[in-house]
């Protein structure tokens, strides 16, 4: 009898018909081909906007380049001719700054964050902050920067632009540094370990050693995000038409604000040399990104 009630239909477990398991496949059919097709689609859309955007700046950027771009200074309003040569050498000058300034900050706090503070409530904050920085709009930093250095120095200066590049490349560096720490076997810190090095000769020797293809991206990413940033130059170094000054005091030409001053100017000149501008930097993040992404294939294969 209990086995008989336990087998009643009114318990016993039913499987689908395979009319219910076809309509099921068919269904999920649908689904997967749909998304596929939303997919494409937005990829598509994507990357043709994409690919507009990049031939526009080719015609517009190769009609307004010519041998006086790279020797000339920008004209002054009205003026025909010129050239961008002191907005070229001016963003070299404020990138590496920034650079200078950002890299052992970010390759320390990385390396604190992956080899010492781990797990501590110190790196949790150290992380949180440094994601607030990761996504904090440019012109917020320039503002900080015009409050901290620009105000209490009586002006603009390449100084300033340097140190606001710098906070918005840090962040990059620190979390680059620490991933790729991470992905450094820990097999290869014990064996140092059981030789009897210390911890920072472990690290500097072996740690750093077996990233640095990872580190050395995360700085040319972090170069290639700060090299075209208009907004925090604008409240810090500002543009001028002339050469820099060696102290780097006053007012610093560079790419960036040049190019939105001059694109929104009524000259023609000025205009055909923003997009002369504009086309150099583009190819110049190109060139870096393109770097970047072969060091770290390079890193991935060994």
């Amino acid at each position: 009898m209990m086995d008989t009630a336990l087998q009643t239909p009114a318990t016993a477990k039913t499987t689908p018909s395979p009319a219910a398991w076809g309509r099921v496949r068919r269904s999920r059919h649908l689904a997967d081909r749909a998304l596929k097709v939303v997919c494409t689609l937005f990829t598509v859309i994507g990357a043709t906007v994409l690919g507009w955007i990049l031939l526009m700046l080719l015609v517009e950027g190769i009609g307004g380049l010519s041998p006086a771009v790279f020797t000339e200074t920008t004209p002054g309003p009205g003026s025909q001719g010129g050239g961008i040569a002191n907005a070229i050498v001016g963003s070299l000058i404020l990138t590496v700054l920034g650079i200078v300034v950002a890299t052992p900050i970010g390759v320390l706090a990385g390396t604190y964050l992956a080899e010492y503070g781990k797990g501590s409530k110190l790196a949790e904050i150290i992380r949180f902050v440094n994601d607030i920085l990761l996504a904090a709009p440019s012109i917020l930093i320039g503002l900080f920067v015009y409050m901290l250095m620009v105000q209490p120095m009586g002006g603009y200066s390449g100084w300033a632009g340097g140190v606001a590049l710098a906070i918005i490349a840090v962040p990059v560096i620190v979390r680059t540094t620490e991933d790729m720490l991470r992905l450094v076997p820990g097999s290869l810190r014990e064996a140092g370990a059981a030789l009897g090095a210390p911890m920072s000769t472990v690290i500097i020797s072996i740690s750093w050693k077996a990233a640095r293809a990872g580190m050395v991206t995360g700085v040319l990413l972090a170069t290639a995000r700060i090299a075209g940033e208009t907004a925090p130059l604008l409240f810090t170094a500002l543009n001028n038409n002339f050469w820099f000054n060696p102290n780097l005091m006053g007012g610093v030409a560079n790419l960036p604000v040049m190019i939105f001053q001059f694109a929104l100017s009524p000259y023609e000149n000025w205009r055909e040399l923003a997009w002369a501008g504009a086309l150099i930097i583009t190819l110049s993040i190109l060139a870096l990104s393109v770097v970047a992404r072969l060091l770290l294939r390079k890193d991935q294969v060994r």
